[in-house]
């Protein structure tokens, strides 16, 4: 999922968890909860933004993403984090914060990254290095406003009544209600509009009146993680329909061996869109393109080429399109969960080769 969610996300469980035992167990969380991004620019420089291109394609979601990757990330920020926190009490004259209890709350705030980006349509590949198999939960949308929504409240009626953490948490809670009351057209669902207006009252009121406060702030966070998980089963539940549906009408398309999916609709929870294919086509029900991933020049560009080879281990639904109009061969591959006909952005590589012998 989308960073702010990763970081919203991590805080809660930092102060759910380990609120009463670590200083900063918010702010250790969120910075926990986006390691395994973090520490992919940290392994591979060139991945940063814009997202595009060989190395965000060879690297994103790769090795920092999977459990190997998790394990290394926990055990690394608990002890940096231990040893800084030790240097500080020492100074400070304090006793230390537990090491059991700041190893609990790495391990849950690391693999909740992993959680949110499984459960989505974009994937996970949580075995590598020794296997470099996809999966895909498609339950929420990358991005979901839901994943914002729930934890900010939460953290907010858990805050001391001072200006500072009420100007931060009116600031980004005004973010949040901007990016989904300014959407378009049917962009975001009507009901997650209103459901935005309605957060942004209850931590306002809640707030003010003190409902949770420092006191209760480990309760708070918790509520705000079980309406998280509470939606988060809903979105599984609702799922299945949807995924009967798409490999019904994959099989009555395409045959018993076609490949299908039900893809989250980003800004519609509860929503999916039906995606098959079969070894020559890719197929939504309004549209189809044809695959070509037997023409030799395509086959020439995933063998020999690192384009290729990224583009292949990344695409769940794989396309391709020849130009030979030029000097040379363009090789056009997509992933067609986010480009159909496009020669450039999201979701595609442009392969220039010469022409065989």
């Amino acid at each position: 999922m989308d960073n702010l969610a990763h970081t919203l996300v991590g805080a809660a469980l930092g102060r759910a968890i380990a609120g009463h035992r670590i200083r900063g167990a918010g702010l250790v969380g969120a910075v926990a909860g986006n390691a395994p991004d973090w520490t992919e620019l940290l392994a591979a420089p060139g991945v940063g933004p814009p997202r595009s291109g060989l190395t965000y394609l060879e690297w994103h979601r790769g090795i920092t993403h999977s459990l190997l990757g998790a394990a290394i990330e926990i055990a690394a920020l608990t002890l940096l984090v231990g040893l800084g926190e030790l240097w500080w009490s020492r100074r400070r004259g304090r006793p230390a914060a537990p090491w059991p209890w700041l190893a609990l709350c790495m391990a849950a705030a690391v693999l909740s990254h992993l959680y949110l980006d499984w459960q989505g349509s974009y994937g996970l590949r949580p075995f590598l290095p020794w296997s470099g198999r996809w999966y895909y939960a498609d339950w929420v949308a990358i991005v979901d406003p839901v994943f914002w929504l729930a934890p900010l409240v939460a953290l907010l009626l858990g805050e001391r009544r001072h200006w500072r953490p009420a100007l931060v948490g009116l600031l980004t809670l005004g973010g949040v209600a901007w990016l989904v009351l300014s959407r378009g057209g049917e962009a975001v669902a009507g009901w997650v509009r209103l459901l935005t207006l309605v957060a942004c009252g209850l931590a306002v009121v809640g707030w003010v009146r003190h409902w949770f406060g420092v006191v209760g702030r480990r309760r708070a966070a918790g509520y705000g993680l079980l309406t998280l998980g509470i939606y988060a089963a809903a979105n599984a539940v609702a799922s299945l329909p949807g995924k009967a549906h798409a490999r019904e009408a994959a099989q009555r398309r395409f045959g018993p061996g076609a490949e299908w999916a039900a893809l989250t609709v980003i800004g519609q929870p509860f929503h999916w869109t039906p995606l098959y294919a079969s070894a020559d086509s890719v197929a939504e029900p309004d549209w189809a393109v044809a695959r070509h991933l037997d023409d030799p020049a395509v086959a020439r560009a995933l063998r020999d080429t690192p384009q290729g080879r990224a583009m292949a281990q990344f695409a769940r639904f794989l396309t391709a399109e020849v130009d030979s109009s030029g000097p040379g061969v363009v090789v056009y591959l997509r992933d067609a969960r986010y480009a159909r006909a496009a020669r450039d952005g999201w979701g595609v590589v442009a392969v220039r080769m010469d022409r065989a012998p």
